[in-house]
């Protein structure tokens, strides 16, 4: 065993109550501080993946460089720290098992009894070691701290077996080398006003029965908590009052690790898990102090229209609200999300619902721009054609994901092409015009795993030197993004649509998938397969949502003009060119920039993803 030092990151009182930023804090903390740092998410339901979920089970899926789907605390993660992540990196009871399965089916346990102790928990203590030492980012660099969050809550039947095996582990690693952090709810009954200790007293103690003591207890709540209530969770929790942190919902989400590391957590994890910092890098935290600044003083507002299918849960879009969010930010603008559902705006529903129906156009009308994300299934899809089509049709700016470029291509085959029964074979397997068919190999049967996923390249055409997303793209001939579909544009109808005007401008390396999509002659009208929101950073915002949110105010055509640079009215939001971060923005490449994660637990703001 080396050297590594880990950070274990668990949850009491309630799920949800925000154990990924904290984790996510950590390692930005640990970073400023010159420091490599790499994450792992354990999930402890038996799915193998979270691939197969829906979106209302635990808000999106996200998908890394090498097509995992994984549980969306590792966004926060990758923006947060600036790392990219494996597939690995997300550990659930379902990997576990069936690795642990596989190896007794092959004999490896030479004909032992398979239990959960030791078999299972050996197998988790391996796991997270293995993964802790891959390099996580460009540099190459083993990590020195692995952080690993815990999900669910403390006392769960379900995450029985990884406490187990964390209680194991400490010993393993030795004391120097692991510690514990304890995340929990501080409740403030509106009756009373008074904050409530006694849910984190038994969860701490049922954390210590289980064999883990913590070295932080994380308090979050609603409201700041007096030094009276820190210093009482002090005494019943067995922990000096230094290491009990309070974290109150904030204004802005990058106020928690500025907020963490002004209660002295590097201090103590220099010295508990003997680190060796002789002293900090210069402008410690700066950049987030700056960031969290900024967003807190901006001035004018950008109201921006999603069309979904998955509304009643702000986390289901979180990726796609938060590249919302770091595109008008760095323009200089708040952004506000309307969230309305794509079926509202049927014509079915105008007599069904005719008041839900007329708010779901109002809100549209009333917006700067539209956004239709992605998503699966027939419910809603015409909601989303429908949207398009204003779009299309009234100069609105218009950007659409995955589903999105897909309802684009059917309702331009419909309107332009008079193609009155075009669709997708998702939706209408026997249409006579099946403009979206599925990709072949991907056609296996099976749900899990079989869409077109991960990081893929598309190629610009030669003839779109004067498109607007090549410009945005800084006129690159090539990109990579993330992908996660499993239909295509059918070949057959190509020629037809970009005849008519409807250009793809970006292809796959084979020059066969579409890509990329744009209108001539309209402010803003781009549509893409691929997820741009899996690689937008707060200080590098995706170039199509950047692209949205100018032409939604109007200033894109100057912005390209520029040279994609904002002018000196334009870029207010920036301090001045020694500001890091503004050069940061403007000067490197996406894959290089930090990034920060979002959680409706710690921000007013809205939030959600795709």
């Amino acid at each position: 065993m080396s050297n590594m030092k880990y950070i274990l990151v668990t949850g009491g009182v309630i799920s949800g109550v925000g154990k990924g930023v904290i984790a996510s804090s950590f390692g930005t903390i640990l970073k400023s501080c010159g420091i490599e740092v790499t994450s792992i998410k354990i999930d402890p339901y038996i799915n193998l993946d979270a691939g197969t979920f829906s979106p209302y089970e635990h808000g999106e899926v996200y998908v890394l460089d090498d097509g995992g789907e994984v549980d969306l605390d590792l966004g926060n993660y990758e923006r947060f720290l600036n790392i990219t992540l494996h597939r690995d990196n997300n550990i659930t009871t379902g990997k576990i098992y069936k690795m642990v399965i596989d190896k007794e089916r092959r004999g490896d346990y030479l004909g032992k009894t398979v239990q959960v102790v030791p078999h299972i928990t050996d197998a988790i203590q391996e796991w997270v070691e293995r993964v802790a030492q891959v390099p996580v980012s460009d540099t190459k660099k083993i990590p020195q701290i692995c952080i690993v969050e815990l999900g669910g809550t403390i006392g769960d039947i379900e995450s029985m077996a990884f406490v187990e095996a964390f209680r194991q582990f400490q010993f393993r690693a030795k004391r120097e080398n692991f510690c514990v952090a304890h995340v929990s709810l501080i409740p403030q009954p509106r009756s009373t006003g008074e904050p409530k200790t006694k849910p984190t007293q038994s969860s701490v103690r049922e954390l210590r029965g289980l064999g883990l003591s913590p070295d932080f207890i994380v308090c979050r709540s609603e409201n700041p908590i007096i030094q009276s209530v820190k210093e009482k969770i002090s005494n019943f929790c067995h922990v000096a009052p230094e290491q009990v942190i309070c974290i109150p919902d904030l204004s802005s989400i990058y106020k928690v690790p500025v907020l963490m590391e002004s209660h002295g957590i590097v201090e103590y994890l220099n010295e508990r898990l003997q680190l060796g910092i002789k002293s900090l890098p210069r402008r410690h935290m700066k950049q987030w102090i700056d960031l969290s600044d900024k967003i807190d003083n901006l001035r004018h507002e950008v109201c921006i229209a999603l069309v979904g299918k998955y509304t009643r849960l702000e986390d289901a879009y979180a990726s796609v609200i938060k590249s919302l969010q770091h595109a008008a930010n760095t323009v200089g603008f708040k952004v506000t999300v309307l969230f309305i559902e794509a079926s509202n705006l049927e014509r079915e529903m105008l007599s069904e619902d005719p008041v839900a129906y007329h708010e779901a156009w109002k809100q549209l009308c009333k917006s700067d721009g539209v956004i239709v994300p992605g998503g699966f299934g027939k419910r809603g899809i015409e909601g989303k054609i429908e949207a398009s089509r204003w779009c299309r049709e009234n100069g609105k700016p218009y950007l659409g994901i995955c589903l999105g470029f897909q309802a684009s291509v059917i309702e331009f085959s419909r309107n332009v092409l008079n193609l009155q029964d075009a669709h997708t074979t998702e939706c209408e397997p026997n249409t006579l015009n099946p403009v979206i068919i599925d990709m072949p190999e991907h056609n296996t049967g099976d749900m899990g795993g079989t869409m077109r996923l991960g990081k893929r390249t598309t190629v610009f055409k030669e003839t779109s030197n004067n498109s607007k997303i090549k410009r945005l793209y800084y006129g690159k001939d090539r990109i990579e993004e993330r992908h996660r579909h499993r239909y295509e544009v059918n070949p057959k109808y190509i020629i037809e649509l970009e005849k008519a005007g409807l250009v793809f401008v970006g292809v796959d390396t084979d020059a066969e998938r579409m890509e990329i999509l744009e209108l001539e002659n309209h402010p803003y009208y781009v549509a893409v397969q691929f997820h741009p929101e899996y690689l937008s950073r707060p200080m590098a915002p995706s170039p199509p949502f950047m692209g949205l949110i100018l032409a939604a105010k109007d200033i894109l055509k100057s912005y390209l003009a520029r040279g994609c640079k904002l002018s000196p009215r334009e870029s207010d939001y920036y301090d001045s060119e020694d500001d890091d971060y503004g050069i940061t923005a403007k000067h490197l490449p996406i894959s290089q920039i930090t990034n920060e994660s979002d959680s409706s637990a710690y921000s007013s703001s809205t939030n959600i993803v795709d």
